[in-house]
């Protein structure tokens, strides 16, 4: 499939300190930040086939979804450098989102709220950047996500530092407060898992009632046991919720 609405980019991060790439694909519509899974890259989605379900809404104008490199899933598939590296990497890749990302939509796209998705750890990112910047970020779709990375750091307890807590939703949304909480109690967070092979919906349930304690709308949309970790799942569940969001439920 062709996309004739694709833009491809990326710039030298002084965050990161590396190159990262970025895609848009679509000229108008709701921007919506779509984080890869695991280690993957900016064009991982349309490998897999996803932006081609989203395609009815991106070449109708209602949508335009922009994907980055994921720097914090690569150093981590990778296990790059010491546990405390990639901590570092996983807060960062958060400020590097805000602050390098969203001005580039807003330049493209205007000064409007953002969306995001992502499926296994890039649900974990699409929500994390809605929490700590409901500011810039209004929606969230986290798909059959997990939301404790510890286990993926391979680092004893005692071993965790300010970069994870900061970063990590599960752990840090509870203590917030103030304007901060004010905001993002306007904001939406909507999970979707199955229940099949893989998936563990609990991680899903685990991160909404946190969510829930603390006042933010959300949702646990459960897919039942015939629907694996996989992307097949994801190219059917994202497009409905988009669908519903936009005003072009085509179900």
């Amino acid at each position: 499939m062709g996309f004739d609405h694709k833009v491809n980019s990326g710039w030298w991060s002084p965050r990161l300190h590396q190159h990262v790439n970025i895609v848009r694909y679509g000229h108008f519509g709701q921007p919506l930040l779509l984080f890869p899974t695991a280690g993957g890259d900016c064009e991982e989605a349309e490998r897999w086939h996803l932006i081609g379900a989203l395609w009815p809404l991106i070449e109708a104008g209602r949508l335009k979804v922009y994907s980055v490199d994921s720097i914090a899933g690569m150093a981590l598939v990778n296990q790059t450098g010491s546990p405390q590296h990639r901590m570092w990497v996983q807060n960062e890749f958060h400020h590097f989102v805000r602050h390098e990302v969203v001005p580039a939509i807003h330049m493209d796209s205007g000064q409007q709220d953002i969306w995001t998705a992502g499926a296994s750890i890039g649900a974990f990112h699409a929500l994390a950047v809605l929490c700590r910047f409901p500011d810039v970020f209004a929606k969230a779709v986290p798909m059959s996500g997990t939301f404790d990375l510890r286990r993926f750091f391979h680092a004893p307890a005692h071993a965790f530092n300010d970069h994870f807590w900061s970063s990590s939703p599960v752990h840090f949304v509870g203590a917030l407060g103030g304007h901060h909480l004010d905001v993002l109690r306007t904001r939406y967070v909507h999970f979707i898992s199955g229940e099949g092979k893989a998936e563990s919906i609990g991680h899903s349930f685990e991160m909404a009632a946190v969510l829930g304690r603390m006042g933010v709308p959300n949702y646990v949309e459960s897919w039942g046991p015939d629907w694996p970790h996989d992307w097949h799942t994801w190219r059917a569940m994202l497009p409905g919720v988009l669908a519903r969001w936009t005003g072009h439920d085509t179900e």
